[in-house]
């Protein structure tokens, strides 16, 4: 199995690990040089939070890294990421992510693109599918953290 896919997939058990807790289903990881340095899933329900999106955790978890960290990193993330995480990803100068899916939701490809990170799109048929059934399943979760 090649680096991207095996880190997606843990990126994916991190969602569904959010999923069981009663949160809602995106999960991340960061990578430096092949090895997670941190993995997180949206802890917004579980911990009341306001900013704990997976990217955000995934950050937390790492702990504090030199910028020359962070710019040999690469974040593995099952949904597109929002404003406020794509915010992080250009302060912090990392320059890829990979996205699981961006069907059920479309971030900040655009604007991360815009200031030179690679994004790669997965297209991730797990990572849509738990997606859109949460979403279905529950859509006033969903909107709330969307503002739809």
């Amino acid at each position: 199995m090649q680096e991207t896919e095996y880190m997606m997939n843990e990126a994916f058990e991190e969602a569904k690990k959010g999923l069981i807790e009663g949160g809602i289903p995106i999960g991340s990881v960061l990578v430096h040089n092949g090895q997670v340095i941190g993995r997180g899933h949206n802890h917004r329900v579980q911990n009341n939070s306001a900013i704990l999106h997976a990217e955000m955790d995934a950050l937390e978890n790492a702990g504090r890294q030199p910028a020359t960290v962070y710019q040999k990193c690469t974040l593995y993330t099952t949904l597109s990421p929002c404003p406020m995480c794509s915010g992080a990803i250009l302060l912090y100068g990392i320059p890829k992510v990979v996205i699981g899916e961006n069907q059920t939701f479309m971030g900040e490809e655009n604007l991360l693109k815009e200031r030179g990170v690679e994004i790669q799109v997965l297209n991730h048929k797990g990572c849509r599918e738990m997606m859109e059934q949460f979403i279905k399943d529950q859509p006033e979760l969903w909107n709330e953290d969307i503002g739809e």
